[in-house]
């Protein structure tokens, strides 16, 4: 081999291993790119991720013993802080009253200026997922435990009632005039809610496209929702939201989790936990299509649109081999052990 061959493939080889978990290549081309990553480290799981767009805050709950609410400027990545003590698996703000949330149990409440804990508030089942509806100003908290959502005014933290929305629910969509979207998990449907009195009006079918119901997107302009499945092979099932008709299905990555339209691009984008970010273009409320698939980092699965820049975050952390015969991780997945110290990550996607 020759000297200057061997030279570029060490050197290949050493980019490669500078973070093994972080993939440098778009696997499809196309406009978007890993434009930055914080390798912010902590101990600590986690979940979901929020963007405040209105307070240009980046939010990311960790679990655990050390659990924190890590808080991170939407611009540049930096930490501004953090919410000490909160154990969670999400969060979400209310712009109005710049109140927090976080879905501990009991719910913990805090002030997005200060990042101090307000109060906690006691709920039942366990809190999973989590939306504030700009409706009015309420913060759903979702769980796979009856009761399915319990629903908290955002201004004084009060529980305003609790809802059986059929199932095991998974993301929740709002349209911002009255009725909130979820997308069930454990029966393959899409729930409507009527917001402001609390009511299912009815579940919209999907089990003849799909099982393991998990994001769920929309776009209010055309009424169009974007619902995501796992089996039996990964799909987006994009529907008419007005009467749940079926306009089309297209693949998506593996283990999909949450999902955001973003409708200045009209793309409905996916992160999906085989290291993957998924965006389908909308051409038309009748055309749509695979635009892009994104190399991102094995195990980043969901994700927070900032509407300003129309920057995409997501996170996730290099893990040690599992040990021999370990059982598979939840939903599925694949078994893995502890966490690399240090190696948790925030990754910043955005077009070239």
């Amino acid at each position: 081999m020759r000297r200057h061959s061997l030279l570029f493939l060490l050197t290949l080889a050493m980019a490669t291993l500078a973070h093994p978990g972080l993939a440098q290549e778009s696997s499809s081309g196309g406009a978007y790119k890993v434009l930055k990553t914080n390798k912010a480290g902590a101990e600590g799981g986690y979940d979901y991720i929020f963007a405040d767009v209105k307070g240009r805050r980046l939010y990311v709950p960790r679990g655990g013993k050390t659990g924190q609410v890590m808080v991170f400027s939407l611009d540049t990545l930096q930490s501004v802080g953090a919410v000490e003590g909160v154990s969670s698996g999400g969060a979400t703000v209310d712009p109005a009253s710049g109140h927090g949330f976080s879905t501990t149990k009991p719910i913990t409440m805090w002030d997005a200026r200060t990042l101090k804990t307000i109060k906690t508030i006691d709920v039942d089942g366990r809190p999973d997922g989590i939306l504030c509806d700009p409706y009015n100003h309420r913060v759903w908290v979702l769980s796979h435990q009856p009761p399915h959502a319990t629903i908290i005014d955002a201004k004084d933290g009060t529980v305003v009632g609790t809802l059986d929305l059929g199932g095991a629910p998974e993301q929740a969509v709002s349209d911002g005039k009255g009725t909130v979207y979820v997308n069930i998990s454990d029966k393959a449907n899409v729930a409507v809610v009527d917001a402001k009195n609390l009511k299912v009006t009815t579940h919209y079918d999907m089990s003849s496209k799909g099982t393991g119901g998990s994001g769920l997107a929309l776009d209010e302009k055309h009424h169009i929702l974007f619902a995501y499945y796992r089996q039996p092979s990964p799909v987006v099932v994009i529907l008419n939201a007005k009467d749940g008709s079926i306009i089309t299905t297209l693949p998506t990555g593996t283990g999909v989790d949450t999902v955001a339209f973003n409708p200045k691009t009209m793309e409905a984008i996916s992160a999906e936990n085989a290291g993957t970010m998924t965006f389908i273009k909308e051409k038309s409320p009748t055309s749509f299509a695979v635009e892009q698939t994104l190399n991102t980092m094995k195990g980043a699965k969901t994700l927070a649109l900032d509407t300003k820049t129309n920057h995409i975050f997501t996170m996730a952390a290099e893990y040690e081999p599992p040990a021999p015969n370990a059982p598979p991780g939840p939903a599925g997945r694949p078994a893995r052990g502890p966490m690399v110290p240090g190696s948790f990550t925030v990754l910043m996607v955005g077009m070239k």
